[in-house]
């Protein structure tokens, strides 16, 4: 499978171990069986060797699916475990530093909160070890990143705005380059708003996650997407 599937990605799930049901393998099939297109794990309790062990249980199923996978934050188990997709914040290993450890191939992600954030990310993109996506937000509130203020949607217009200057100045060479998402309290009830803002993919957790049927989330969430899409 290619790891340039990245850039035509519509829907990234981020999920914890989900220790308190024991369904983690089970939980990602679902997901990648509704659309889910790269699932991130992303869970500060584990313990590295019992974060590589489930990255290999979400790399046998990512594989099963022909989609993608993530590990965040930790480039020394991305590298062990064969991560196609890293993730970093903004204060954790430095974007040069991640892409010098794990090499080009690699698919290199990045959170931005700030205008300045999103300009900078764009920038890092150029060339095939540039900056591969970047997640803007986070658009609401949400508990799975306490203390983080909301952004809002005028970031999400902001993005869009910005990757559109980039795309006339670049003659569409940036936009496909470097593919963005809307993250951070998006769910089927306000997915339209992050699309009316200029975002055509997004980044959910909760919306998947405390879902009694996760397939069935993901399929609504992207028909949501593409209702939403202008001129649908």
């Amino acid at each position: 499978m290619s790891q340039d599937v990245h850039t035509t990605a519509r829907l990234y799930l981020c999920t914890d171990a989900r220790k308190d049901r024991g369904d983690f393998e089970d939980f990602v099939d679902a997901a990648f069986a509704g659309g889910v297109d790269i699932i991130q794990l992303r869970d500060k309790s584990l313990e590295a060797a019992e974060e590589l062990e489930l990255l290999e249980v979400l790399h046998s199923v990512a594989q099963r699916h022909g989609r993608l996978w993530a590990v965040n934050d930790r480039a020394d188990l991305a590298s062990l475990a064969g991560a196609p997709v890293f993730h970093i914040g903004q204060k954790d290993i430095p974007f040069g530093a991640a892409r010098d450890f794990l090499g080009k191939s690699t698919v290199i992600g990045m959170s931005t909160h700030t205008p300045e954030q999103v300009d900078a990310a764009i920038a890092a993109a150029p060339g095939r070890s540039g900056l591969d996506y970047f997640c803007v937000g986070p658009v609401w509130a949400t508990p799975t990143k306490p203390g983080r203020a909301a952004v809002g949607l005028d970031l999400v217009r902001y993005a869009a705005d910005a990757i559109g200057r980039a795309e006339a100045a670049d003659a569409g060479r940036v936009a496909g380059v470097v593919p963005w998402f809307a993250i951070g309290g998006i769910d089927l009830g306000n997915v339209e708003q992050v699309v009316d803002a200029g975002a055509r993919r997004i980044v959910v957790v909760r919306a998947i996650t405390e879902a009694d049927d996760p397939a069935g989330a993901a399929a609504a969430l992207l028909a949501a997407l593409d209702a939403a899409a202008p001129g649908h």
